[in-house]
């Protein structure tokens, strides 16, 4: 029988995140450094939950020395690490040098400092709201549901909690903090799902932050009379 989400997360929650961080991503690695998608993983994961990389560090190394048969894969009684291009025969060695470099990682106390993500994966691990509301919003079937930019960010505004629109407002002047050039900014807007341009004549950024500054304008409280 299939695993339940709590058994799933004990045994494989933290596995499964960083492979997905390698979901198209090249997964060589070298014994000195770790490959960029690891690298995105470990940026990251320092950051906001550095408890994590001992947990990570662990599944890995479970995983590679018991790793599952066939028939148990099929029936779900163990987690299926997704493709990211490697050979069969070479994902259990891959798996052990991953778990030395979280390893090495978390003994050396060396934590990356905050930069511009490098991967799609970090790119939404770190604006995860940001995403949902460009690529939610923002699609290339924006102009079929919205009369224009204003009306799709007012409707994000309507329809969505106030804590999640705050914690946008901060996404967002993180984003502009990164103090990216242009084509940075569209290049990083992409990766968000974004696929309509900013209203002419702003740039990514100077849009962004309009964005900003119009959500974060406090909703009147139309509460009833004490």
């Amino acid at each position: 029988m299939s695993m339940k989400p709590l058994e799933f997360d004990r045994r494989y929650g933290e596995l499964d995140v960083v492979v997905s961080a390698f979901v198209g991503q090249d997964p060589s690695v070298t014994e000195e450094t770790p490959p960029p998608a690891l690298e995105a993983y470990l940026r990251h994961t320092w950051h906001t939950r550095p408890w994590a990389l001992s947990v990570a560090e662990q599944q890995l190394r479970e995983y590679a020395r018991n790793p599952p048969g066939r028939l148990r894969l099929r029936l779900g009684e163990f987690y299926p690490v997704p493709d990211v291009g490697l050979p069969e025969a070479g994902t259990q060695s891959w798996l052990f040098e991953m778990a030395d470099h979280i390893k090495r990682s978390i003994e050396s106390g060396d934590v990356p400092p905050p930069a511009t993500p490098r991967t799609h994966w970090e790119w939404h691990a770190r604006f995860g709201e940001l995403g949902q509301f460009l690529g939610g919003w923002f699609s290339q079937d924006m102009p079929d549901e919205f009369a224009d930019h204003d009306a799709a960010v007012q409707d994000y505004k309507a329809s969505t909690d106030p804590q999640l629109v705050a914690r946008l407002v901060g996404e967002i002047h993180e984003l502009l903090a990164l103090d990216l050039d242009d084509h940075e900014y569209v290049m990083g807007v992409a990766e968000l799902g974004m696929e309509m341009e900013p209203p002419a004549p702003l740039s990514v950024g100077a849009w962004l932050e309009s964005v900003a500054e119009h959500l974060a304008v406090a909703r009147p409280d139309y509460g009833q009379e004490r």
